[in-house]
């Protein structure tokens, strides 16, 4: 099975990680950051690319080195720059990565001033309260460190969903053509599509003599087998990601897909309301008092012998799916098509890759109505933030194009610094001039939770803000949630008459499903965008919907579920 673009994407990521701590030229950097965005946005299999021959250097932020390696990768599965890399610096320190809060610039300070190389020496120096004497550190960070090195220990890896999707597609897809093979299906929490996943779980259904055992632990990503029997195999890909498949009979297929998909307080609550019945419930179906088996071949079997409803798997969390699905009053989710446009998306004219005309035509190909054009500002330095007279005139070339027939509509928006007094980072004059306005907090993430609620309040208090980008402002797995009492922002936006973003970015997906529940029962609206850097990253919505899902969203909940008329009145404040 071919080198999935999550691994190509994974390579240049780990490669820039090394260049940072080595204090490389911050241009080479940031080629490989780039590269690796573009790849994890591509819809189109790289793999795929190499083996048709088609001309790699053609795609966006790849050229004749890059596209090079990227041939390296698919054709060895390896890259000898990596393994270059990584013989320069301590495997130790790059380990360190994974510490949320831990950046290349930091793992360079920690190892110029206390020659840390590892996880136990940094433990031992900020257990000695030696860190916080480091610029740039502090008693807080040295505190914050110690806490995520404990969890560190006691957590086994997890992965994005994002970044398991195409490898788990490529399973079903080589499973499902098996011989004797009659179904093949994802349980587990990929199958809720949490926004992380330790593992993946899947269930077949096959004939006697089916060889499907055989064919899943020759899986060409497969790197380790750790068990092969009958009825059960577990593997570890090359990645680290361990996958388990059980064989089940059709008879009780529905009730091994319900048993391995709900999350493990779903599962007890169903077993209970079996109890209360006279009823046995497992992964092999329901039985009665008798021992006989009651159902089980399907699904919606099981839930009916409970009198509730068939329920989505994304709400198979214990958080009130079985009431509602007793009471008859399941949410009918939001599904992608019911989206009208896309709030939130860069060009090359910040740090995006795609020109403002390819974004148009990516957008319009995808069926959007509208799509909002919104480039940082100048206190994002990093991201090319555009000063107020670059913003003015930016506005003028969107105008220039919404002239010419194209079928959308671009909005001119901008996501604009939220600043640490919660002022904006642009003067009302020029926000007046826009069509939707996105404030974003990029900086001062470690505020006390009043500091930062008011910082964000205030910044509402603008006339011209409409939407709260990434609320929480957290990167999954590296950067914790910023400190927000989120009910006194929600409340504060509906009186403002402003809304809260779902970022569909995988590492982002903030608002949390949590919070999504939470704004939809106190009749907040939610954007869910893309925040895309590239066209291919306007297919990102599908991960936003996901997590939409998991918090009980319906189209009426959903603001860019509306036509462009409706949502621009409900723009204006």
């Amino acid at each position: 099975m071919a080198v999935t673009n999550a691994e190509i994407a994974a390579i240049f990521n780990r490669i820039a990680d090394l260049l940072e701590i080595q204090n490389e030229n911050p241009f080479r950097i940031r080629a490989y950051r780039n590269a690796a965005r573009m790849v994890q946005g591509l819809s189109r299999s790289l793999a795929e690319m190499v083996e048709q021959g088609d001309a790699l250097e053609a795609l966006p932020t790849i050229g004749k080195d890059l596209a090079a390696k990227i041939r390296e990768i698919v054709t060895t599965g390896s890259l000898r720059k990596l393994k270059q890399l990584e013989t320069m610096v301590s495997p130790g320190l790059v380990d360190l990565l994974q510490v949320p809060g831990l950046g290349p610039k930091r793992l360079r300070t920690l190892r110029d001033y206390l020659n840390i190389q590892n996880v136990t020496e940094l433990e031992k120096a900020a257990g000695e309260g030696l860190v916080r004497q480091l610029p740039g550190f502090g008693v807080k960070t040295e505190q914050n460190i110690l806490r995520e090195l404990g969890e560190l220990r006691q957590r086994t890896r997890r992965f994005l969903w994002a970044e398991v999707e195409e490898i788990a597609g490529q399973l079903l897809a080589w499973l499902r053509k098996q011989p004797g093979v009659k179904q093949v299906e994802m349980a587990g929490s990929y199958r809720r599509r949490r926004e992380t996943v330790g593992d993946l779980d899947i269930l077949v259904s096959a004939s006697k003599d089916s060889t499907v055992m055989d064919a899943f632990v020759a899986f060409e990503a497969v790197g380790r087998v750790i068990s092969k029997g009958h009825t059960r195999a577990t593997v570890v890909l090359r990645t680290g990601l361990q996958v388990d498949l059980r064989v089940v009979p059709q008879v009780s297929f529905g009730a091994a897909w319900h048993y391995f998909t709900g999350s493990k307080a779903h599962n007890i609550a169903v077993r209970v309301m079996g109890v209360q019945r006279g009823m046995k419930v497992n992964e092999y179906g329901i039985f009665n008092k008798q021992g006989k088996r009651i159902a089980g071949r399907t699904e919606k079997e099981i839930y009916a012998q409970m009198g509730l409803q068939w329920m989505e798997p994304e709400l198979r969390e214990k958080r009130g799916e079985l009431e509602a699905a007793a009471e008859g009053r399941l949410p009918k989710l939001i599904v992608e098509n019911d989206l009208r446009g896309d709030l939130h998306c860069h060009t090359t004219r910040s740090d995006g890759q795609d020109t403002l005309e390819a974004m148009a035509r990516a957008a319009q190909q995808m069926g959007h109505e509208y799509l909002a054009i919104t480039e940082h500002s100048q206190h994002l330095r990093v991201a090319r933030g555009l000063s107020a007279d670059e913003l003015l005139a930016h506005c003028d070339a969107i105008d220039r194009l919404n002239e010419k027939p194209k079928g959308i509509r671009l909005l001119k928006g901008l996501e604009v610094d939220i600043l640490e007094d919660g002022s904006l980072d642009m003067p009302d004059h020029v926000l007046k001039r826009l069509d939707i306005c996105l404030g974003a907090i990029h900086s001062a993430f470690g505020l006390s939770e009043k500091k930062q609620t008011v910082r964000v309040i205030r910044a509402m208090d603008n006339p011209y803000f409409n939407i709260l980008a990434h609320p929480s402002a957290r990167l999954i797995g590296k950067r914790a949630a910023c400190l927000l009492h989120m009910e006194q922002v929600m409340d504060a936006a509906l009186v403002r008459g402003c809304y809260l973003e779902l970022n569909s970015q995988p590492q982002r997906l903030d608002l949390d499903d949590v919070h999504c529940r939470m704004a939809k029962e106190r009749g907040l609206k939610v954007v869910i965008s893309t925040d895309a850097h590239s066209a291919g990253q306007l297919g990102y919505l599908r991960y936003g919907i996901s997590q939409a899902r998991r918090g009980w969203l319906e189209k009426g909940d959903v603001l860019n579920a509306q036509g462009l008329a409706s949502l621009l009145k409900a723009l204006r404040r």
